[in-house]
């Protein structure tokens, strides 16, 4: 289950720059003070996801959304409220985080792997079934330097969903690849979905997140703007879009 009152999360910003090292020390011996401002990434977020939960995350860019994810995650402390999490997570957020592109992917299948938590057994026991999921078994001694983007976010969700989570955690890594591999990665999703694996999902592709979710949280500025069932907040957040032109942006 995951469970979160009240969390905010908050960026201290100079409103005012210094120009110079002479202005710091004339600003200083005046006593003047450097205005500064919190900007929140998020504001009071509340919501429960339980067992078998697929949560759509919503909203124009900059709006909290992978804040969010990383406040679930651990990756980042909330400056208010609680964070109750239970349960072993993978996120999938920077897919090649931990890679080399000077090793090779059947190193760096190892070393992504060991930073996850396996052990050299464990790899080498699941190493084939990376590679066939990746489809790059013609270019596994090659280092990864020489890969596509394309085909190193490929090798990267192969390793990391080999993983046997408790929740899913993923931003946006549907969209990379080509439909072919994103067709198969969506049935990966799927079968942990059908596992009863918690799953938060970011996407601006409303379609996926219908597909995928039973619930969705819209979020606005860093602030919860709408909860409820796909239909629902869907059609309420693509209402504005097109009654706007645009969804306003967190700044």
């Amino acid at each position: 289950m995951i469970a979160l009152q009240g969390v905010s999360v908050g960026y201290r910003l100079v409103e005012e720059r210094r120009r110079s090292f002479q202005a710091h020390v004339i600003n200083y011996i005046k006593g003047r003070r450097v205005k500064r401002q919190t900007l929140w990434a998020l504001r009071d977020i509340s919501l429960e996801i339980g067992l078998g939960d697929s949560l759509g995350i919503i909203g124009p860019n900059g709006a909290g959304k992978s804040t969010l994810l990383k406040v679930v995650s651990g990756v980042i402390k909330p400056a208010e409220g609680r964070v109750n999490v239970g349960g072993k997570a993978a996120p999938l957020i920077e897919l090649a985080a931990g890679f080399d592109d000077e090793l090779t992917g059947r190193e760096n299948i190892f070393l992504n792997a060991s930073i996850l938590g396996f052990s050299r057994r464990d790899i080498e026991q699941r190493f084939d079934r990376i590679v066939d999921f990746s489809e790059l078994r013609d270019f596994i001694d090659t280092p990864l330097k020489n890969y596509s983007s394309g085909m190193t976010a490929r090798l990267a969700f192969s390793v990391a969903t080999e993983v046997d989570p408790d929740i899913l955690i993923i931003d946006e890594v549907l969209a990379v690849g080509d439909a072919h591999f994103r067709q198969k990665s969506k049935e990966r999703i799927r079968e942990f979905k059908d596992r009863g694996v918690i799953i938060l999902f970011v996407s601006h592709d409303m379609e996926q997140v219908r597909s995928l979710c039973n619930k969705v949280l819209w979020l606005d500025h860093g602030r919860t703007r709408m909860q409820g069932g796909p239909e629902e907040v869907i059609a309420e957040y693509e209402k504005e879009v097109t009654g706007d032109g645009a969804v306003r942006a967190f700044r």
